[in-house]
C-alpha cells in the first residue's frame, strides 16, 4: 500500500514540478517579447511531464514490461474492448447529467486543450499511455500483492479519480478505473486499458470539437430528451454484450499455454 502511495505521489510531483518549470521559462520568454500562450504552454507542460513519468517509470521497473499477452494473438479482446469503450460514453453521460452538477474547476482550460490539434497529443495519445502504465501497470500492480484483487481495484480507482483533481471529472475517472482495473487484473497487462483509455479520450475529443459550446448536453445532441435516452438504451446493447465476452474471453498470458 505504501509502495503504491509512492508511485501515486512521484508522478503528482512530476507533473507538478514539469509544470511550474514551464511556466517559469514561458514568462521568461514572455519579458522577450515572445508571448507564450496559456494554452500552449498548457500543452508543452503535460506533454513533457507525461513523457517524463513515462521514462522515469519504465526505466526503474517501477511497471514491468513485457510482449508477453500481445503475443497471445488477442486481437478479439480488443476489439470488444475497443466496443466497450464506445459504448460506455453515452450512458454514463447521461446518468453524469441526472445526477448533482460538481464543480469543474478546469472548464476552461480543458475546453481550450480539446479545441486545440495539439491537444490530441495530450489527451489522446500521452494520457492513456502514461496513465496506464502509472496507475494500473505500477499502482494497481503492487495493490494486488497485498489486497485481494476488488480491494486493490478499488484502492487504484480511487487514486486515479483523486489524481484528477476535479471534482467534475471524478465519478468517470472513478468508473473507469474500476473497469481498467478489472482488466489489467484479468490479463496482467495494460494492453487493454490503453486501447479503452485512447478509445474514450479520442471520442471525448471529437465530440468536443464537433460541439463547440463547453455545456453541450446529450438533448442538444439528440434534439429531445426521449432521444437521448434511446441513445444510452442502445449504448447499454453494445456494452453489455461486449463486456460479456470480455468476462469469457479475457486471461492472462501463462494461463493460455
Amino acid at each position: 500500500m505504501k509502495k503504491a502511495i509512492l508511485y501515486v505521489l512521484l508522478f503528482v510531483a512530476i507533473q507538478v514540478v514539469v509544470m511550474s518549470v514551464v511556466e517559469g521559462v514561458c514568462l521568461l520568454i514572455g519579458s522577450t517579447a515572445v508571448v507564450v500562450d496559456k494554452t500552449t504552454q498548457m500543452i508543452i507542460g503535460l506533454s513533457a511531464a507525461n513523457v517524463l513519468a513515462l521514462v522515469v517509470f519504465l526505466w526503474k521497473r517501477m511497471t514491468p514490461i513485457s510482449p508477453s499477452w500481445l503475443l497471445t494473438r488477442p486481437w478479439s479482446v480488443l476489439l470488444w474492448t475497443a466496443l466497450a469503450s464506445i459504448g460506455m460514453a453515452i450512458p454514463f453521460t447521461w446518468l453524469q447529467e441526472h445526477l448533482p452538477e460538481l464543480p469543474n474547476l478546469i472548464e476552461m482550460e480543458m475546453g481550450n486543450l480539446m479545441a486545440n490539434y495539439w491537444g490530441y497529443v495530450v489527451v489522446g495519445l500521452l494520457a492513456p499511455l502514461v496513465e496506464e502504465v502509472v496507475f494500473r501497470g505500477a499502482v494497481l500492480r503492487v495493490l494486488l500483492e497485498k489486497l485481494t484483487p476488488w480491494k486493490a481495484i478499488v484502492v487504484s480507482a480511487l487514486l486515479f479519480s483523486l489524481v484528477h483533481g476535479n471534482p467534475a471529472q471524478m465519478p468517470y475517472a472513478f468508473i473507469g478505473g474500476l473497469l481498467l482495473g478489472w482488466m489489467y487484473w484479468r490479463t496482467g497487462s495494460i494492453i487493454p486499458g490503453m486501447v479503452y483509455h485512447w478509445v474514450n479520450n479520442s471520442a471525448a475529443y471529437i465530440v468536443s470539437n464537433m460541439y463547440q459550446q463547453a455545456d453541450v448536453k446529450l438533448v442538444d445532441i439528440f434534439g429531445s430528451e426521449q432521444h437521448a435516452l434511446m441513445a444510452a438504451g442502445f449504448s447499454l446493447m453494445i456494452v453489455i454484450p461486449a463486456l460479456w465476452q470480455l468476462y469469457l474471453q479475457m486471461k492472462r498470458a501463462d494461463s493460455q499455454n
